[in-house]
């Protein structure tokens, strides 16, 4: 279908093609074809939101132009060479608004007959079966369309994308070329190694996350055809007439056509926590939140009282919920801090090594060696300069956080979520269902003669005769439903707020169930638009009955002229009213929701104004109560350095007290930024307040988006936390977003990095602590491979320089890194976190993983290394002479010298000498015994020896080896202490 909406103005259109959804294609050719119009002036294609804006010259109508974009899409079919099963175009219509029409998307403004007459339905009978099947094939199913995901093939290309690997897989195509097919097979074993740890972690990952989401098929009441019929969600369709029950999922966008007392919780979508009693009538204004349309219900929230009807004006992908979807896929995923760095420190290693390459074949041919040698020479030396070990290094450690996290519960998307959260600056916290547990909990109760504090106090209401008559009204006026279950427990069903009530009386012994029974319930009364309280009438007897009343305390004390005091009902003087009155704003200062409740005993022969005349009982306070940890986890997260940000839909008073309430500020002031103003600022404007606020209120998915984004703007690396779909568009957009895996969405676990399984938010802090201490223990191996390998580049490029000849041939090269990189390199990534890790600040993003500092140290311990093993090449020269004996006692020599060396780069500072030992690693132990036994191995076993081109050697050589690899060690740790003690002496001052 083709429409035309927001028709303001003469010479401007906009038209909605359904079928150009997801057709790049189309969009291009659309803009293509219509712009070659010398009657249009402009014209722009999305095929996210499968709208044509067209703008034209005055001699035009928009339906002439209309006509003209139908025209344009049949050529399209036509050159597509579409079948008629494929032609999408056939038996659509045009269908033009007129201008002065009402705008579709505002069914809010209109009546309820105006709908139903707009979308040929009936309030009586609903859509008939053959209209429910024509809107069917015209607008599609009622489901979101499928947030696209990384498919295997993606997850295994990716693992290849970096230039380190690319250069890799060059020198191991040029090895094949020139004949060098084993370096080739080694060169490619390494980089496919790499590529299967990242494939299978990710992909494994993946499915996990995939098997959280929810695979039951859910059902929905309608009217067709003059009965209610219940159809599965998905066959809902525009015109579809849905009955609203307690505890129903709303299963499209729709216009109230009649609302009973109607409460509906819509925290998924807009973040508001108390629900919402919607009504009928038209609202009046222009852009009115989607909190504020209490006409409208929406897609994806719950009914938790009363019931209604309403007419379905929207489904799948065109409700709210499917707007903020696509708003979610046009959010983009920003690469961490670890991921920047390995591409910085790869790429510049790449150009070092093309450089060094260059430069070594030049000299080489100069001083005639062959070209055959010296392109084979090069091609190791290029392999040496990379540290082909870098990427399965990286790869395997954060494959090994994800571990660490899965037996905590924290289920890992992707790799580089664990690192990022390391170096988190800024968290954002969703309030409701993140921060608060989404339900509602009595927290204080007062009475005429008591203030109790629930949670603090054991509650025994038969010690009061007012706390006691307070519970018993409180369940009987109530809609919960309250059954008892075989294992001795309460079923409770209805609102939160009642279900509070219900749950109050029984955590005090109450018997509710035979409460209820007692008290016959004749009739209830429930709010209206007018009338904020609730009442029911019980039997007591023959002769007289219960009013049970709860509600507003403001409405309700002017309904009162009496109240009980220590067992008896005394008069309800002026004085008491305003005492009432300031314990009501006492209550509400303190963000909690308050009710009033009371009583009155009525003959059965009264049935009018039995709500006047009540007795006043007392005031019931509840809250969304805060999750249990979270305070100490803001804490923690302080301790760590992290910023700590509330954004929610609340409004700013409840925001702010339960701010307070967790001392979310870091010092005594806490700033709070209402949506309001929000809206009036500029993104500059927005991001430089951005870190100064801690709360941010009465938030929509739009702008939490804007704030997450607005912080990364200002150099913060952002954390994002929701449960809903109206946190899923920050979610992809910050650095890690993190969802909950049982009370959240589905949507939001789609698109987030990280879902906390057990919806337990204090896991978070291990997964800080297991991001920082990946970074540092890959900044070891980093330095390890950097200093290992540049100690390689020195002996090769010197000896060759000096003339020397060559000291390590192509495949002693390949062999040496992959003995001494690899698993020693590993090892050091198995290192126990640092004691303090979660008292250091978080790093600076914009550092290198190799800071100017460490490469002085590097080049320093690389040239320890180098000048040992050219000394021990020297020596088998000077007694064997340059050839395979001189080649093998220094390729055991640096061979021995790095794997020590992975000892020195367990720690920057602390040294082998120092007093103080570092934990134990029995990985790297395991790692540097065993690539020793396997550099034997490679001496005694004939194939080895044979294709290393190595020989055996005398107990000299091996007393020169042995001192020509622990020189370096000792001297490199023996420098480390005088920086140890010149950094205690420099913190002491």
């Amino acid at each position: 279908m083709i429409k035309a909406i927001h028709t303001k103005v003469k010479g401007r259109a906009r038209y909605k093609v359904n079928q150009l959804y997801g057709s790049l294609l189309l969009e291009r050719y659309l803009e293509r074809s219509l712009g070659n119009n010398p009657e249009i002036i402009y014209v722009s294609a999305n095929s996210l939101t499968s709208n044509i804006l067209v703008i034209f010259t005055n001699k035009h109508s928009f339906q002439t132009i209309g006509l003209l974009l139908e025209t344009t899409l049949r050529k399209f079919q036509e050159k597509s060479s579409l079948t008629p099963t494929e032609s999408w175009l056939n038996n659509q219509r045009l269908v033009i608004n007129d201008a002065n029409q009402e705008n579709t998307d505002n069914w809010h403004l209109m009546t309820a007959d105006r709908v139903i007459d707009r979308l040929n339905s009936a309030k009586i009978s609903g859509l008939s079966s053959e209209s429910a099947i024509a809107n069917l094939s015209k607008y599609g199913r009622n489901v979101l369309t499928a947030i696209p995901t990384r498919s295997p093939s993606n997850i295994l290309i990716d693992q290849f994308k970096s230039l380190p690997v690319a250069l890799l897989v060059g020198a191991a195509g040029i090895a094949m070329i020139t004949g060098g097919i084993i370096d080739a097979v080694v060169i490619m074993g390494v980089v496919g190694l790499n590529a299967f740890i990242g494939y299978t972690t990710e992909s494994q990952s993946a499915k996990i996350i995939q098997s959280l989401q929810s695979q039951e098929q859910i059902l929905t009441w309608v009217i067709r055809d003059s009965q209610q019929v219940e159809i599965p969600t998905e066959n809902v369709v525009i015109g579809d007439i849905l009955l609203l029950k307690s505890g129903s999922y709303i299963a499209a966008d729709a216009r109230l056509m009649e609302a009973d007392n109607l409460i509906v919780d819509e925290s998924p979508l807009t973040g508001e926590s108390i629900p919402i009693t919607k009504t009928t009538a038209p609202v009046s204004g222009e852009n009115i939140p989607l909190a504020d349309r209490l006409n409208m219900v929406y897609q994806g929230t719950f009914v938790t009282g009363g019931q209604g009807l309403a007419v379905v004006v929207a489904t799948g992908r065109f409700t709210e919920m499917g707007k903020i979807q696509q708003l979610v896929n046009q959010s983009t995923a920003t690469d961490t801090p670890l991921e920047r760095q390995l591409d910085q420190v790869g790429n510049q290693l790449v150009l070092l090594g093309m450089g060094i390459c260059s430069f070594v074949f030049g000299l080489g041919v100069l001083r005639g060696y062959g070209l055959l040698t010296m392109m084979q020479s090069s091609i190791s030396l290029a392999v040496a300069a990379v540290p082909e070990g870098l990427p399965t290094i990286a790869t395997t450690t954060l494959a090994l956080g994800i571990r660490e996290m899965r037996k905590n519960n924290v289920l890992v998307r992707s790799l580089r979520a664990v690192e990022a959260l390391g170096s988190v600056q800024t968290i954002c916290l969703d309030k409701t269902g993140t921060i608060t547990e989404n339900k509602m909990l009595v927290v204080e109760i007062r009475t005429t003669t008591q203030q109790i504090t629930v949670e603090e106090e054991n509650l025994n209401p038969y010690s009061n005769d007012e706390l006691l008559k307070l519970i018993h009204i409180s369940v009987l006026c109530n809609e919960s439903e309250v059954t008892l279950q075989d294992n001795g427990e309460y079923a409770v069903t209805g609102s939160p707020t009642e279900n509070a009530l219900i749950y109050l009386a029984i955590s005090a012994g109450v018997d509710v169930i035979a409460l209820r029974q007692k008290y016959e319930l004749l009739e209830t009364n429930l709010r209206s638009e007018n009338r904020n309280l609730m009442s029911t009438i019980h039997r007591i007897d023959n002769d007289h009955k219960l009013i049970a009343v709860k509600g507003n305390p403001g409405e309700m004390i002017n309904l009162c002229q009496w109240w009980m005091k220590n067992g008896q009902v005394v008069p309800l003087t002026a004085e008491d009213r305003r005492v009432i009155e300031m314990e009501n704003h006492r209550l509400a200062a303190k963000a909690l929701r308050v009710l009033g409740v009371a009583y009155s005993y009525v003959d059965h022969g009264n049935s009018d104004n039995y709500e006047t005349n009540l007795i006043w009982l007392g005031l019931v306070g509840m809250t969304d109560p805060i999750r249990m940890g979270v305070k100490q986890l803001i804490g923690d997260f302080h301790q760590a350095g992290i910023e700590t940000v509330m954004v929610t839909g609340d409004q700013s008073s409840t925001a702010y007290a339960i701010a307070q309430e967790l001392e979310l500020s870091q010092d005594s002031q806490l700033e709070i930024l209402d949506a309001t103003h929000l809206e009036s600022l500029t993104p500059d404007e927005l991001t430089a307040v951005s870190d100064k606020v801690n709360v941010f209120a009465r938030i929509s998915p739009s702008n939490k988006l804007q704030i997450v984004q607005a912080l990364q703007a200002a150099g913060k690396v952002v954390a994002m936390t929701g449960d809903g779909i109206n946190d899923a568009p920050a979610l992809k957009a910050a650095q890690v977003g993190v969802a909950m895996g049982k009370g959240g969405t589905d949507v939001a676990r789609e698109v987030a990095d990280i879902v906390l399984e057990d919806d337990r938010l204090e896991t978070m802090i291990i997964a800080v602590s297991r991001g920082r201490t990946i970074y540092n223990n890959i900044r070891k191996s980093v330095h390890f491979l950097l200093s290992t390998n540049l100690s390689e580049i020195m002996v090769m490029t010197t000896a060759t320089a000096a003339g020397l000849g060559e000291p390590l041939n192509a495949i002693q090269l390949l062999w040496l890194n992959l003995i001494s990189d690899i698993f020693p390199g590993l090892s050091l990534a198995m290192e126990a976190p640092e004691p303090d890790v979660l008292s250091q600040p978080p790093r600076n993003p914009h550092e290198p993983i190799i800071k100017n500092s460490d490469l002085g140290r590097i080049v320093f311990e690389s040239g320890t290394i180098s000048v040992s093993t050219l000394a021990a090449y020297i020596y088998a020269i000077l007694r064997y002479g340059t050839g395979s004996r001189s080649s093998t006692v220094a390729c055991m020599t640096l061979t021995t010298a790095q794997l020590l060396h992975t000892i020195s780069c367990r720690s920057e500072n602390h040294s082998i000498f120092s007093q103080d030992r570092l934990p134990n690693n029995t990985y790297l132990n395991t790692a540097i015994i065993g690539s020793l036994i396997i550099q034997l191995l490679a001496l005694a076993m004939p194939p080895l020896r044979n294709l290393l081109k190595i020989t055996s050697i005398s107990f000299v050589d091996s007393a020169v080896i042995v001192g020509g690899a622990l020189l370096p060690f000792l001297v490199n740790e023996t420098t480390k202490i005088g920086d140890e003690t010149a950094k205690s002496k420099l913190e002491g001052f």
